[in-house]
């Protein structure tokens, strides 16, 4: 078989594995409008917005779409109001609001985009789906192992789609991996080495100041504590506590997820993570270096990352939309996959894939290979063709959860100084390990909590 069709033929057949949520009498029929309503208007959130296919039926793999943006929702003003600007050309009715509240309790929004800052995820995504919205969440799916599965809890509860933010799920080129694997062409696989290896400089935290008129701190605070208000923390929250578990869980659970995936594994026996925060310069308090070891019955993965290391780069865009494949040493997100025949490197959100055997001639040889695409477009798809079916989607919120878990393992041990924690698999809970229950599930805010029964 040919290396383009091997691709479409592993693509379809996992296609065909999307089963059932549930059925409902008001499932949505093939040119019925989606309505959709964007929570979280940054960088990321506009890049959602400006990707999905509003009333656009000329985007290939769209056209039984018609999707129509309701509001952008944003405690900073000036964001809302600047995306329904983005809007106005596919969506003029789209309106501006700075309260989660009113887009929920609006009964004609089918749909919510989450794209907040990681200590809200859980939180709006339950809100949504208590409010019987489908929700796409941004990853992680969550930030603490415990409202994680609250989050799953509310999706099977309320029977709603919540698809999480790890687009690789969708990618041809990686179903193309995992197919290839399961395949046994790289034979018994025992070791998984996964990298998030870059630069993010730590930095200085401005001094506190008055809110500003067209910010509601209160709001993005939400389920985090109380603190005095300052401009740093909208750039570089990814790197505080009460808002974050740093780059690992932030931005490494891409590859965290994709590793899981290909290698079909789900929970460990056990994890533990060393590493610090070795440039003291700044008031970054997450990790720039670490190292983490997953144990599996039968295999070992591990967790390289460094975020001080500028030739490490990730992934381009010319080298995502084109048939390169990135120079795989000083790539920063790739993944090496080690079997008893071969090995496989894999690049997240485009790059592809290669398998290498023993070199010939001092020369490397690759026996397969397949190149990729930036998988956003699919993904979207995905969620799109599940608000319709019912079915659940490529990265159900509880696949985005088991993996999400592997990140929390990692940070609760690195907090408790390198402390090899015990997993159960079957209830993913820690144990006898008093000490790691602080990690496991936050203090929350009023009235900003993650309710114990959702």
């Amino acid at each position: 078989m040919k290396r383009r069709e091997f691709i479409k033929t592993a693509a379809a057949a996992a296609g065909s594995l999307s089963i059932p949520l549930f059925v409902k009498a008001e499932t949505k029929g093939a040119n019925e409008k989606i309505n959709i309503a964007h929570i979280g208007c940054g960088g990321r959130g506009t890049a959602l917005m400006s990707g999905f296919p509003y009333a656009d039926t000329t985007i290939k793999g769209f056209q039984d779409f018609d999707v129509n943006i309701l509001w952008c929702c944003d405690p900073r003003k000036e964001r809302a109001n600047n995306a329904v600007k983005i809007a106005d050309a596919k969506s003029p009715a789209a309106k501006p609001t700075y309260e989660m509240r009113e887009v929920l309790d609006d009964k004609a929004v089918d749909a919510v985009v989450c794209a907040l800052p990681d200590h809200w995820h859980a939180l709006a995504a339950i809100m949504a789906c208590q409010a019987g919205k489908d929700v796409y969440t941004e990853k992680p799916a969550s930030h603490s192992a415990w409202e994680g599965q609250k989050m799953v809890d509310a999706a099977r509860k309320y029977k709603r789609v919540v698809q999480h933010g790890t687009q690789n799920r969708s990618a041809p080129y990686n179903i193309a991996a995992k197919k290839y694997i399961e395949e046994g062409k790289l034979g018994r696989i025992h070791f998984c080495k996964v990298f998030n290896m870059k630069e993010w400089k730590n930095f200085k935290l401005a001094p506190t100041a008055p809110v500003p008129e067209n910010v509601d701190w209160n709001h993005w605070l939400g389920p985090a504590p109380e603190r005095a208000f300052s401009p740093s923390y909208f750039g570089s929250w990814h790197h505080i506590w009460d808002f974050s578990s740093g780059d690992m869980i932030n931005d490494g659970i891409h590859q965290l997820d994709l590793a899981r995936w290909l290698i079909g594994k789900d929970l460990p026996k056990s994890a533990y993570c060393v590493g610090g925060r070795f440039d003291s310069t700044g008031d970054a308090e997450t990790p720039d270096t670490q190292i983490t070891t997953w144990e599996y019955d039968d295999l070992t993965m591990t967790f390289d990352l460094t975020l001080y290391t500028p030739y490490m780069l990730k992934t381009d865009a010319v080298v995502r939309q084109s048939d390169m494949f990135p120079l795989w040493a000083q790539n920063a997100t790739r993944i090496e996959i080690y079997g008893s025949e071969g090995m496989m490197i894999v690049g997240r959100h485009g790059g592809g894939w290669q398998v290498y055997i023993r070199p010939k001639d001092r020369l490397p040889v690759v026996k397969d290979f397949a190149h990729g695409r930036f998988p956003d477009d699919e993904h979207k798809e995905n969620f799109l063709q599940c608000i319709k079916t019912r079915a659940f989607p490529n990265s159900d919120i509880e696949t985005g959860h088991r993996s999400t878990l592997l990140g929390h393992y990692a940070t609760i041990s690195y907090r408790l100084g390198g402390q090899k924690l015990n997993i159960n698999t079957k209830d993913g809970t820690i144990i006898d390990c008093p000490e790691a229950a602080k990690y496991f599930k936050r203090t929350y805010r009023r009235p900003f909590e993650v309710p114990e029964e959702v």
